[in-house]
């Protein structure tokens, strides 16, 4: 039991080191935690895909993505094209009028919108994960490594950092609708859009300038 616990610590550690990081996907899930919209699911699905994505690199996954640069460089391509449309898109929300972001507040009740704004909020959470050329480079590659540096303990590995990635996003998307409240005002959402906007075009000029 104890030859199986340190490399479990090991995991969670290293997998918290690479998850908590201010990227797109975190920004996403935050923005969606404090409009208290699609929190679950979106939390689900960022969670889901990390626990897929690190079995794949623990069970050698990250020596096929290695030998074939160009998956890297298409992931590259997409994931900067979608996020530089999403910070687009949030910048435009920062020039809203405060009537039109209170009004757009008050109608997130209605059950159609609900019911798009889920399936588009997941594509979203998806897009960012899977289209995000760093979750190849520091979940499959780099964790993949790190696992099998650890023998027979790999897979309690993988459970580590499984559980670091569960945590974080539910801690995330759980404390981010803790503070809703203060973003009742209207000026609050355009400071996070701004927010959203530079870490989102960042985040695009990085990868067009990393092909």
């Amino acid at each position: 039991m104890t030859a199986y616990l340190v490399p479990a610590l090991a995991g969670l550690l290293t997998g918290a080191g690479l998850i908590i990081a201010i990227g797109p996907q975190n920004v996403f899930v935050l923005r969606q935690g404090v409009a208290r919209s699609h929190t679950a699911p979106i939390v689900a699905v960022c969670a889901v895909s990390d626990i897929v994505l690190i079995v794949a690199g623990v069970a050698g996954l990250g020596a096929l993505v290695a030998a074939h640069p160009d998956v890297v460089t298409f992931a590259k391509v997409a994931g900067g094209l979608y996020v530089g449309a999403l910070g687009v898109l949030a910048a435009r929300r920062c020039l809203r009028s405060d009537e039109v972001i209170a009004a757009d507040a008050a109608g997130a009740g209605n059950t159609g919108a609900e019911s798009t704004g889920r399936w588009v909020a997941v594509g979203t959470a998806l897009a960012l994960t899977w289209l995000n050329p760093h979750v190849y480079l520091d979940t499959v590659i780099t964790m993949g490594a790190i696992a099998n540096g650890h023998g027979n303990g790999k897979w309690a590995f993988a459970f580590g950092a499984c559980i670091a990635s569960v945590l974080w996003f539910t801690a995330l998307g759980g404390g981010a609708r803790r503070l809703s409240g203060f973003f009742a005002s209207p000026r609050a959402w355009k400071v996070l859009d701004a927010v959203v906007a530079v870490i989102m075009l960042g985040m695009a000029v990085a990868l067009f300038a990393s092909i």
